[in-house]
């Protein structure tokens, strides 16, 4: 019994590995996938509105660090996210952003030439087929809500006409990994299993993305999600 036990454990990492050769990004995605369905109560509506096949652009409001790997694990397909490029060079997990496919974006100043590299590479990716994410927020929310989105979504656009799926979070403002109460990072966790939602809305069509009109759409399914997250809150405390 045991010999037929480690001959299956083998067996599984063999097959994990050829998987992980094979179609790492796909392997990974399973794998983060699970890792949030134990970290949070997760809610997930309307991840059909991601197409199948075909290019598209995902955009959604950005609350913590955890945001990426949320998104990520709850997608059908494998993403190719924009992010900073600082986080994108860390030490410890830039091996892990480079399999994944992320693509890095810094600011002209700090690095001239980088947003049109990062565009280069944002219409590779739709031209093969991939689906793109971005916060075009371009920073973590300072206070729970919403910020305006920045021009990213836009430039994407004018050089690669594809549909964009809006998408709201919420459940993740005041974890440890949000701005809530102090920088990022800076304080212990102090919650688990948190209620978590995530609302993918229908696709727009590229002509109908205009920068306010998919803000909007962001924003109401936030809005939704938060309605969720405060209404199993109150019924959590009152089975109490």
């Amino acid at each position: 019994m045991t010999i037929l036990l480690w001959l299956l454990v083998a067996g599984a990492l063999l097959a994990g590995s050829w998987w992980l050769v094979r179609k790492p990004r796909s392997l990974i995605r399973r794998l983060v996938f699970l890792a949030v369905f134990l970290l949070y109560r997760l809610r997930l509506r309307g991840q059909g509105h991601i197409p199948p096949r075909g290019p598209a652009v995902v955009v959604c409001n950005h609350v913590s660090f955890m945001d990426a790997m949320v998104i990520g694990g709850a997608s059908r397909r494998p993403l190719r996210f924009l992010m900073d490029k600082p986080i994108y060079d860390s030490p410890w997990l830039n091996w892990l952003f480079r399999l994944v496919g992320a693509i890095p974006v810094e600011s002209e100043r700090r690095d001239p030439g980088n947003i049109r590299r990062a565009l280069e590479e944002v219409s590779r990716a739709l031209a093969e087929g991939e689906v793109v994410m971005l916060f075009p927020e371009g920073r973590l929310t300072p206070n729970g809500e919403v910020q305006p989105f920045r021009r990213g979504l836009e430039l994407i656009l004018a050089r690669d006409p594809v549909p964009v799926i809006p998408a709201g979070l919420s459940g993740l403002w005041g974890s440890w990994t949000s701005h809530h109460g102090g920088r990022a990072l800076s304080k212990p966790p102090r919650r688990f299993r948190a209620r978590v939602a995530l609302y993918f809305g229908e696709p727009l069509a590229p002509h109908e993305a205009s920068r306010p009109r998919v803000e909007a759409r962001v924003r109401a399914l936030k809005a939704q999600a938060d309605q969720w997250a405060e209404r199993r809150s109150r019924e959590a405390v009152q089975r109490r």
